[in-house]
């Protein structure tokens, strides 16, 4: 067997990548499986929007290559979100990269910053794939712990407490995932503050702040946050179009043409019509929130009762796509979700995939029609 490269022992398969396989297991030998673990919308996408997508098949130069940039109007589309939705100007012409789904960005960024053993700043919990991408590329993960009592935010304070000299880079992701934590104007300041003191690029990775929310915010609002931070964001969950694979990173020039090198290396530019879907969806009208919104409003009044069932406890005034809820005093957060799977044919994520302050949490998705909900309670029930 020709032996694999070195950086693959570093990482593992995706959770849910296994996850899953045991859960499609389940259904095929006939268990009625409800799914409550994946943040993977079923609602379908804005129907201008799967119009726009048919009428680029047929396009003249649809089938050719398409710039590593993307296209003009799509680019001049995110700029105009941009404005409209977060008050943030950008050029469209060096500020703005379109990317094949925001994952692809944190390694695309983290291939154009990071050198073996520089610093990355991650935080717990978090999105695996921060640790994951940094472990592949050789850099250091240094964990930065967030908890309930300080609403998920960081501590700078205790941050700067360490050895920062090596650092390079740091995660942050608000709104929240897992937990739904919204940030405020003040916490985006204290990080471009805490950015310019230590030489780090901060990237904030944003594709929740349409979902059960009204105040959608970007790090860039703050004066001078282009100079160290750049920002990602998705079309996956505000537009239900997580399998098309749209999404962007807005920031410097500099810091996008960086990240331009090695994107142009890694892929030859975006489907044509998948880009004049995108287009129509980032021209959607407030209506299109309100709508998407007064679903997940009910879901998550289920999802709520759901928890309650469960005797855990969660924070109302949390947005995004899940309900972060914490379990009763010493139950641990993976035995029980193999638990309700079992018993209960529900599958929920364990908090611990998220971090080691994951533990005693569970976390449910939204993603699931009112009656399997309903049906979930009265199992649990």
């Amino acid at each position: 067997m020709i032996e694999v490269a070195k950086r693959l022992h570093t990482v593992e398969e995706y959770y849910f990548s296994k996850k899953l396989r045991e859960v499609n297991t389940l259904i095929a030998s006939g268990k009625p499986i409800i799914n409550l673990g994946i943040g993977s919308p079923d609602m379908q996408p804005p129907e201008r929007v799967i119009d726009a997508i048919k009428e680029g098949l047929l396009a003249k130069n649809a089938h050719k290559y398409q710039s590593y940039q993307g296209l003009p109007e799509l680019r001049e589309a995110i700029v105009e979100f941009y404005k409209e939705h977060f008050n943030v100007s950008l050029s469209y012409n060096t500020e703005v990269l379109p990317l094949m789904g925001s994952k692809e960005g944190i390694m695309h960024i983290s291939m154009a910053y990071l050198n073996e053993a520089d610093g990355v700043l991650i935080p717990n919990p978090g999105y695996p794939t921060y640790q994951s991408v940094t472990k592949l590329v050789g850099a250091e993960a240094m964990f930065y712990e967030l908890d309930e009592a300080n609403n998920w935010m960081p501590n700078l304070k205790v941050l700067e407490q360490q050895d920062l000299s090596k650092v390079k880079l740091m995660w942050v992701n608000y709104p929240h995932m897992p937990t739904g934590a919204q940030p405020t104007k003040n916490v985006f300041e204290e990080l471009v503050a805490f950015a310019k003191k230590h030489n780090i690029l901060i990237v904030n990775d944003n594709p929740y702040s349409f979902i059960l929310s009204d105040n959608p915010q970007s790090i860039l609002s703050v004066p001078g946050a282009k100079d160290v931070c750049l920002e990602l964001n998705s079309l996956s969950k505000t537009f239900n179009m997580a399998g098309w694979r749209v999404g962007m990173v807005v920031g410097n020039h500099e810091h996008i043409k960086n990240v331009l090198k090695v994107k142009s290396n890694m892929d030859s530019g975006m489907f044509y019509g998948i880009q004049k879907g995108a287009i129509e969806a980032l021209q959607c009208s407030k209506m299109w929130f309100v709508t998407l919104n007064s679903v997940y409003k009910k879901r998550r009044d289920l999802v709520w009762k759901l928890a309650e069932a469960l005797n855990c406890t969660y924070d109302e005034k949390a947005t995004g796509l899940f309900v972060w809820a914490k379990l009763p005093a010493d139950i641990k957060a993976e035995e029980y979700i193999d638990l309700i799977l079992k018993e209960n044919h529900i599958f929920i994520t364990p908090g611990t995939i998220f971090g080691s302050q994951g533990e005693g949490y569970i976390r449910f998705s939204l993603c699931a029609k009112e009656e399997d909900l309903e049906e979930a309670i009265a199992r649990v029930k």
